[in-house]
């Protein structure tokens, strides 16, 4: 490794790090120190975008969009797959490890003359903050138009809910995730992610749950904000193809208007017509509809039913709705062999919930386990005997993640088809395995 190398990985443990040492911070704490950082990006349009799934997604989609229409947009995702800098992109580029130690140390060095307010509770960003922080640096120095902010947890608690001027609010589905944080119920997670909206700014939500719904909408109008619900009918005929699909969307004066998305995964249809129905709200003459047919049809974004090898997908999804949405997917992929899975979960999750729907689907031959290299990882004996109560399917547990998919690919006929599912970190623990040198 290069010096810069040296020192962009140094940076990288220190943020790592922080959780040791600080914990999370109230709202008028990260409101101060982005103030005392002069509050940068504050002349960006910022795109705020909440919800159990599908928040990432969405970003992408708009993003694609702003870009196909040479409208220069920054975004800010969670969590990252490989490297830190992927949480950082302007103009569809990732941070370059230059760019993102420019921003780490001006955090840094903020944090060396705190304000006397900051100083006397001896103020230290937490993780997801620190990061919140710096992305706000980056958009600010590459000098974008929109910002466009995916939450890190919730909303209305979330770090990125600091900023106060909005140009537009996508909330996406709401699920069961963080309960422990965001309340037992649908409403009560609502009204979390809900506190994302301004007064007079547009909100845009899918209108497919009549609680959640009933939720935002009583939100709105206490705050002020405009709603604007996807409606259920708005998006009909869905055509799967092999690595497409097509899907029609009702919008506004447009009546039904063709849309081609290239991912497998069903449930991107409704986060890319949230994207679209976002844009036009956007009412910016540059967003035509061609701009936005082409954005939707140029949006990659990794880790969500993604093909890393032939036949082989992997998928973040990690929470109830999410295995269920995967598990409507891969029953739409026609299949002439085997399906095979590899599972696994960090142990906050509800993960016997998803278990179950994984092991009743009856979609899958073989099941394997493995453990993620995670501190907050499942043991791989719970997530052995959280399947084997189950019957009728092989279920292998496997003591490393090399083994498990070497033995999965190579095992593998062409007709055969092998899924990964269970978490974001394992689907980055897939990802830097692929991409580490081959010994020949």
């Amino acid at each position: 490794m290069d010096g810069q190398t040296d020192i962009y990985m140094e940076a990288e443990c220190y943020i790592n790090s922080i959780p040791k040492f600080t914990g999370k911070s109230s709202m008028e704490e990260t409101i101060r120190f982005l103030e005392h950082l002069g509050n940068p990006a504050q002349k960006r349009k910022i795109i705020h975008v909440a919800g159990t799934n599908g928040k990432g997604s969405v970003c992408a989609y708009l993003c694609s969009i702003l870009q196909e229409a040479g409208i220069s947009a920054g975004m800010f995702t969670s969590p990252h797959l490989v490297t830190m800098r992927e949480r950082f992109v302007a103009g569809g580029k990732m941070a370059t490890e230059e760019e993102f130690l420019e921003v780490y140390h001006i955090v840094r060095e903020k944090l060396a003359s705190l304000p006397p307010e900051l100083a006397r509770e001896s103020y230290h960003p937490s993780f997801f903050e620190f990061l919140f922080f710096m992305a706000m640096l980056f958009f600010e120095k590459k000098n974008v138009e929109y910002v466009v902010l995916e939450t890190g947890l919730g909303g209305r608690l979330d770090a990125t809910n600091a900023v106060q001027r909005k140009q537009l609010c996508v909330i996406t589905s709401i699920g069961y995730d963080h309960m422990e944080y965001l309340g037992d119920t649908l409403p009560a997670i609502a009204y979390e992610k809900a506190g994302i909206m301004r007064a007079g700014v547009p909100v845009v939500y899918p209108d497919r749950c009549s609680e959640v719904t009933k939720q935002i909408e009583a939100c709105a109008v206490e705050v002020g904000a405009k709603t604007f619900p996807l409606q259920k009918q708005a998006i009909k005929e869905i055509k799967i193809r092999n690595k497409t699909i097509d899907f029609s969307l009702h919008i506004n004066y447009y009546d039904y208007i063709g849309f081609t998305a290239v991912t497998p995964a069903v449930y991107q249809t409704e986060n890319a017509a949230l994207a679209v129905k976002a844009a036009l709200l956007l009412e910016d003459e540059r967003v035509t509809l061609p701009v936005m047919q082409a954005g939707v049809r140029k949006m990659v974004w990794e880790g969500r039913m993604e093909e890393v090898l032939p036949s082989v997908y992997v998928d973040g999804a990690h929470n109830i709705d999410g295995i269920q949405a995967f598990l409507e997917t891969v029953k739409s992929h026609p299949c002439q062999g085997k399906r095979k899975l590899l599972y696994s979960c960090v142990r906050d999750k509800r993960y016997q919930a998803a278990i179950e729907a994984i092991a009743l689907s009856g979609l899958f031959e073989e099941i394997g386990v493995v453990t993620l290299t995670d501190e907050r990882a499942l043991p791989l004996t719970v997530l052995e005997d959280s399947y084997r109560q189950y019957t009728g399917f092989s279920c292998k547990a496997y003591k490393d993640l090399d083994t498990a998919f070497r033995e999965l690919v190579q095992g593998k006929d062409d007709e055969d088809m092998v899924y990964i599912v269970g978490s974001l970190y394992l689907v980055g623990e897939i990802k830097a395995l692929l991409r580490r040198p081959r010994r020949d």
